[in-house]
């Protein structure tokens, strides 16, 4: 199942810099619903990541009822993502 959205690269600042999307509150549901057939632990679902012609593997983060898409750094380069931009996300899951 493919999921698309618009969202905005957005940093967090921890321990190091990350740079996320959030997924938006209308696809979150959707998410949810695959996430317990999915997800490894910890609440984290794993995930294809699309923007652009970039294509990486990653896990959604779950965070206060959602989820944060990372967009790491050498993926970013290569789709010339900078914060603040926003962007077109896919996500592909491989559900059962």
């Amino acid at each position: 199942m493919d999921i698309a959205f618009d969202a905005e690269a957005i940093e967090w600042r921890g321990p190091a810099p990350y740079v996320f999307t959030v997924v938006p509150p209308d696809v979150v549901d959707l998410v949810h619903d695959l996430a317990s057939e999915l997800t490894y632990g910890w609440g984290v679902v794993p995930a294809g990541v699309t923007i652009g012609d970039v294509r990486w593997t990653t896990s959604l983060f779950p965070k206060d009822g959602g989820y944060l898409v990372p967009l790491r750094t050498a993926e970013r380069r290569r789709a010339g993502v900078e914060v603040g931009d926003v962007v077109h996300v896919t996500l592909a899951f491989d559900a059962p």
